[in-house]
């Protein structure tokens, strides 16, 4: 047997074509890169004819030889020169990408892999979702959940503790994302998806501002309540508000000089000075009126507790409303949209009027009157004229002393969700 030195400095064993050892499939393994044995085991073993496979980059030992000695192989052959790596390859490994999630760093060695990719992608898509215009309160709920997962493996593998309580808090922020979402579309159980102007908590907000104009309108009649409910609206949270003549007029055509000088005569609405109720109905809106409803100013007893966004989401609400074009389009008197906000805002998410388990189905007629400034016996011709204007779906019933019915379609997003 002859034996050669490798290009590595070690020992090769070679032959005639017949007795040949592995030792090409080796060179051939070390040209692609690699430094793995082609031998039976981890480091060597027995090939054909009895000699050993020993590495170039191995010294040799006793235990390299097994078996009988093989044939004189002859010459040995010059070593191929090795692969040199392409020009600016670099040797060191490729640098791993860490993030930040939830003003947390992610380790660059955090395994496994896929947990630390995920964290990065959870951050980024945290970070997309705030700049989008909109919220999406679907998606946001979804990425609690990826959120919640993904700490939770995170606080395994590293034993971290704080890391569970985060997975904690994400679980149940999307369980809260979730109600805040059906709440806003009305989706009981296999109901219609749809689009709400109001949340619940919104609309309930709502059903308090309409009890307190109820209550405390400082005049019967029905042009005067509307135009305290939207001027209370506009009021709710510092006591002042902006109208513009298109808004007066808006709400009570003809009346609007009339009712806005008799709210101010009773004391229950001031305006500015040397400001008259006609020079109101001229304001623009680049220059509206502001005007001040004194019960309602930081220094009186609150009646409300929501906030701005509460208030401007209800004010809109109310607007749309009164605002409505079919009412528009069969000129509603103020007592009939009245009547069209109360069944809006006391309405289930599949429009049916009042909520459920109370007597009979339905809202009372004595309150309803009461708020519309009608007699009871008068709330069915209303009715009628709602249904007329496609704002309720079906015929009005007032017996037994309740208003039944349910809203159009086209009106559920206006629904109170009851």
């Amino acid at each position: 047997m002859s034996a050669g030195t490798g290009d590595g400095g070690g020992l090769f064993v070679d032959g005639t074509d017949r007795g040949r050892t592995d030792r090409g499939r080796t060179e051939r393994a070390a040209e692609d890169g690699t430094r793995q044995a082609v031998a039976t085991g981890p480091d060597r073993g027995p090939v054909g004819g009895g000699a050993a496979v020993m590495f170039s980059d191995h010294a040799p030992s006793d235990s390299d030889m097994v078996g009988t000695p093989a044939p004189d192989p002859g010459p040995a052959p010059v070593p191929r020169a090795r692969t040199a790596a392409p020009r600016g390859a670099s040797s060191r490994p490729e640098k791993r990408q860490s993030g930040k999630v939830a003003q947390r760093i992610v380790p660059y060695d955090l395994q496994p892999d896929v947990l630390r990719l995920e964290l990065i992608e959870l951050g980024d898509a945290f970070r997309a979702y705030q700049r989008r215009p909109e919220p999406d309160l679907a998606v946001l709920a979804e990425l609690h959940d990826r959120k919640a997962r993904a700490f939770a493996v995170w606080g395994t593998v590293t034993g971290d503790a704080s890391l569970r309580e985060e997975a904690e808090r994400a679980g149940a922020a999307a369980r809260t994302t979730r109600e805040m979402n059906a709440n806003r579309v009305g989706v009981d159980g296999d109901g219609p998806v749809v689009e709400r102007l109001l949340t619940r908590a919104q609309a309930a907000h709502g059903r308090t501002v309409l009890e307190h104009v109820r209550a405390h309108a400082p005049l019967p009649e029905a042009e005067a309540r509307l135009a305290v409910l939207m001027l209370t609206l506009r009021a709710a949270r510092a006591g002042t508000g902006n109208v513009t003549g298109q808004d007066l007029t808006g709400w009570l055509q003809g009346d609007a000089e009339r009712v806005l000088q008799e709210l101010a005569d009773v004391g229950w609405l001031r305006l500015p000075e040397d400001v008259t109720a006609d020079d109101a109905l001229t304001s623009r809106p680049e220059e509206p009126t502001k005007v001040t409803v004194p019960t309602l100013l930081p220094t009186e007893p609150r009646p409300f507790s929501f906030g701005k966004v509460t208030r401007a989401r209800l004010s809109g609400w109310a607007q749309k409303v009164v605002g409505d074009r079919k009412l528009r389009k069969k000129k509603a008197c103020a007592a009939t949209r009245l009547l069209a906000v109360y069944t809006a805002a006391h309405s289930r998410p599949d429009g049916r009027l009042g909520g459920v388990g109370e007597d009979g189905g339905g809202l009372a007629l004595d309150t309803v009157a009461s708020f519309c400034a009608l007699r009871p016996e008068d709330v069915a011709e209303h009715a009628g004229l709602l249904v007329a204007a496609g704002w309720l779906a079906e015929e009005a019933d007032t017996a037994g002393g309740r208003l039944r019915g349910r809203l159009a379609e086209r009106v559920l997003p206006l629904s109170g969700l009851l």
